[in-house]
Formats: C-alpha cells, structure tokens, sequence
C-alpha cells in the first residue's frame, strides 16, 4: 500500500477472525498486517505467529527473548494492509494506539541515527517508482551504478522475485529447483562410494612411503577418508561464504559490484527467492571440478577420489540444508531449529557474521559467531 493512499479500516472484531494458516493478520499498535504469506518463513516458526494472530506484536518485536533487527521491521511492512478501525473506542484499542505512537517515534530516532536506514525510511514493499533501481527491468546491469549505495541496498532486503537478465534462455540458466541437487549430484556419490569402497576392498591400494615401505589402506578406511573429504568440505563452505560471497566491493568498481550481486547479492536482497537458493549444477560444477582436482593431486589415486566423494556428499547435504533454513519449518529446540533461527540472523542483521550454514564450528576459530542478544 502506498503511503499515499488512504488506509483501509478494520474492527477488532474483524482482524482476530483472521488466525488461521490460510488468512493470518497480526497488529503492530494500530497497523493491520496481513503476514499469511510470511508463516512458512518464519525463523521461529509458524506456531508462534498463530498463537498471536489477531493481537499486537509490538512486545513481541522488542524482545526478549529476540528484539527484532531494523530490517526485520521493514520486512513486515510489506504486508502492511490498513488501520484498527477509527471507531474502536475500547481501553485496549486506546492502548494500541498509544504503543503505536511510542513504536513510531523509538523507529524514527533509530532511523536517524543508522545510516543504511536512510535508503529506505520506514520502508513498504518496494516502491517501483523510487527505488533505487528500476524492478520492471533486469537488475544484473543496474547494480552497479548504485556504486557506494550498493552495500546498504543489497542488505535491506525484500519479499520480492528477482530478475537478472532479459535473455530468456540466460535468465532460465540462473534459476533451479531444489531437486535438481539430489537429481544430479546423488548417483555421483552413489557410484564413486561404491567404486572407491570395491578398489579398496581388492587389497592393491598403498601409500608408498619409501622404495622399500608402503602402508595397504583397508576398505574399513573408506569411511574414515569419506568423513574427512565431508569436513573439508565444510571449510570450503565456510571460505566461499566468507571471502568471496560476502567480498565488499569497491563502491568506483562496476564489475565486482555485478559479480557480487549475480554470485549471491541477489539472495540476501530477495532471500526467499526460492528458484535461487540452491546452485545450478553448471555453476556448481566449476567448484566440484576444482575440489576434484585439487584433491586427485595432492593424495594417491583413490585416496583422492575417496575424500572428494565425502566433499561432494557433503555439498549436496549444504544446498540441502540451506534451502530447509528459508523455506523449512523445524521442531523448536531442535538442532536445525536453531540453525535456521542462526542464518535468519546473518540475513536480517548480521551480514558480516554467521558464515556456516551446515554448522557453525567454523565461526568459533575464526570469531566470526553471531553474538547472544543483551536485554
């Protein structure tokens, strides 16, 4: 809705008729949110929207046991629909409004004062005409005009598809199913495990030490190279995450700032983008080659390829997971629970931490873990 045109209104009575997964409307003080759309993406769950379906969140967003980042506000935003009607006159509608009023100015003096927040004030769903760039073309080729306003523009993001290229063909090429990951990848892993486990089970592989010693490597080792090829892997992640997805590039350099956005700017500016959240097997191929080969030359023969099938399992296991922590909906208290509640963080308001996505061990070592909230 434009701030420009006149809100709709709706009684008390009429907002709490909404509580179910098929219509779900919440209030911030006064504002009516339509968040039926926002349920399946919840990091907390579902469950926990619909327990207060029809009630103000306003205590919810303020913590604890989350206070809810700038960017979580904007977000919400875009499913802001109208007003609790005008003739509400009850004490708690008199309350709401008061909240309302406390909410808006705490959000303006905090938007004043952040820097990345003057792109978009108070920001609603995107606005076509000001934006800082044009959503009815493709966006590959504009990003990087944006120059030193590209940072702050990339990390506000939006419930909105991207569209990169014009090119159909071009255009179809940087999107994928989740399923093509398993599709493609799986009987890879399934044929490689069995052909490293059958070489070893023959009794001819060894790792020559000396002309005269050399050590017989057991098929019971193929587990063992399996999980470290799995590991090193998640040091790959961690890395390519890190150091080339979250690159800063130079705000004069047009180039880096559009390999940037086409490599992964493009997910934290619409993350649940779900055409976008797994790797296209072409793409992904560069990687895999690289860790193959890397691998097939610095360890003997089938040693090598033992470890890079453990990788390669390992990767299909990381889109996986990946794409479960925007579009699942784990059990609280669970592992993948808090994992999903860990990689929200590192969208909406940790950008420069959080960097594992399988686990968060890496982020321990190199101090890069998203930090517990202070009340």
């Amino acid at each position: 809705m434009s701030p420009l045109t006149s809100p709709r209104f709706f009684s008390e009575g009429e907002v709490a008729r909404h509580c179910t997964k098929d219509s779900c409307w919440v209030l911030q003080g006064t504002r009516v949110y339509d968040v039926t759309a926002f349920l399946r993406m919840h990091p907390g769950g579902e469950a926990l929207i619909l327990r207060r379906s029809g009630k103000d969140i306003s205590p919810e967003l303020e913590g604890p046991p989350h206070r809810h980042s700038d960017n979580a506000r904007r977000w919400l935003e875009q499913y802001y629909i109208g007003e609790l009607g005008k003739d509400n006159d009850t004490d708690e509608a008199q309350v709401l409004r008061e909240r309302r009023k406390t909410t808006e100015q705490t959000t303006d003096k905090n938007v004043k004062n952040t820097e990345e927040s003057s792109l978009f004030p108070h920001c609603n769903s995107v606005d076509l005409d000001k934006d800082l760039v044009d959503w009815r073309k493709p966006l590959a080729w504009q990003v990087g005009h944006l120059r030193e306003k590209y940072d702050a523009w990339v990390h506000q993001p939006v419930d909105r598809p991207i569209r990169l290229f014009g090119n159909p063909f071009l255009e179809a090429s940087t999107k994928t199913s989740w399923y093509w990951v398993p599709v493609v990848w799986l009987p890879i892993v399934f044929y490689l495990s069995w052909h490293c486990y059958t070489t070893l089970a023959k009794g001819t592989a060894r790792i020559v030490l000396t002309s005269d010693f050399s050590i017989q490597i057991h098929e019971y080792v193929f587990p063992v190279l399996f999980l470290t090829g799995w590991f090193l892997w998640s040091f790959v992640e961690y890395c390519i995450h890190r150091f080339v997805f979250h690159m800063k590039p130079p705000a004069h350099n047009y180039y880096l700032i559009t390999i940037h956005f086409l490599l992964h700017g493009q997910h934290h500016k619409s993350p649940f983008d779900g055409s976008r959240l797994v790797f296209p097997p072409g793409l992904a191929s560069i990687v895999v080659g690289g860790f193959y080969v890397i691998l097939r030359n610095t360890l003997p023969d089938i040693l090598g390829v033992s470890v890079f099938v453990g990788g390669l399992c390992g990767y299909v296991v990381y889109d996986m997971i990946h794409y479960y922590l925007h579009y699942g909906s784990p059990k609280r208290g669970s592992y993948m629970y808090n994992l999903k509640a860990y990689h929200v963080k590192h969208h909406f308001e940790h950008q420069r931490a959080g960097f594992g996505i399988t686990s968060t061990f890496w982020d321990h070592p190199f101090n890069t873990v998203i930090p517990d909230e202070k009340f």
